[in-house]
């Protein structure tokens, strides 16, 4: 598996047939739910950019915070905390790979402050009467890839995302039955406690 695809998607959702019929979700409705969404738990299967299945589950602890563990074959873990990505291979026995955060676009949800509305960040938005699907982008720094979600209204709900990378390749992660609300240990999203665990 590409790890630079694993580490773009890592940290991004075919979608629900069954919801309601919703008008367009507006950004500011978005960037609202986003807000809120403090914390929450799901799987997750994830179709990679060659075409390969993987499935998991996802921890989400905002801001900031996303813990991705693959289930077998592959049982790979990713995290970002502490303003990194880190990826974890099992059958390796070097420290985790590591990349700034802000240089994936996963940063756009995981942010402090979501604000869909800045200049230049939304480049797509579209309804199909059931779904609302934004495309977003860092607005200064375009360069690292965008990210297109998928949401449904009634309550609002996160369901599918599509990270488009900087070479232009993509993976998608659909989430299956996302809880908000989880109570979640700081220690899910350390780096460094997980290198010494694993002995590196």
């Amino acid at each position: 598996m590409n790890r630079r695809t694993l580490l773009l998607a890592a940290a991004a959702t075919a979608l629900v047939g069954t919801a309601a019929q919703a008008q367009q979700l507006s950004l500011s409705q978005v960037s609202s739910y986003l807000n809120q969404l403090v914390t929450a738990t799901g799987g997750f299967t994830q179709i990679n950019g060659d075409g390969t299945l993987s499935t998991g589950q996802i921890y989400i602890k905002r801001p900031g915070r996303i813990r991705f563990e693959y289930n077998a074959p592959d049982n790979s873990l990713v995290m970002a905390g502490g303003g990194s990505v880190a990826i974890f291979d099992p059958r390796s026995n070097t420290p985790a790979e590591r990349y700034p955060l802000s240089q994936t676009p996963l940063s756009i949800i995981l942010a402090p402050n979501v604000d869909l509305g800045r200049a230049s960040m939304v480049t797509g938005h579209t309804s199909d009467g059931t779904t609302t699907t934004i495309t977003a982008q860092d607005p200064e720094n375009p360069q690292y890839g965008n990210i297109q979600m998928v949401f449904t209204a009634n309550p609002v709900e996160l369901r599918q995302w599509v990270v488009t990378d900087d070479v232009g390749e993509k993976t998608t992660v659909i989430l299956n039955d996302l809880q908000p609300g989880a109570s979640i240990s700081d220690r899910m999203f350390n780096i460094v406690a997980e290198n010494s665990a694993r002995g590196n």
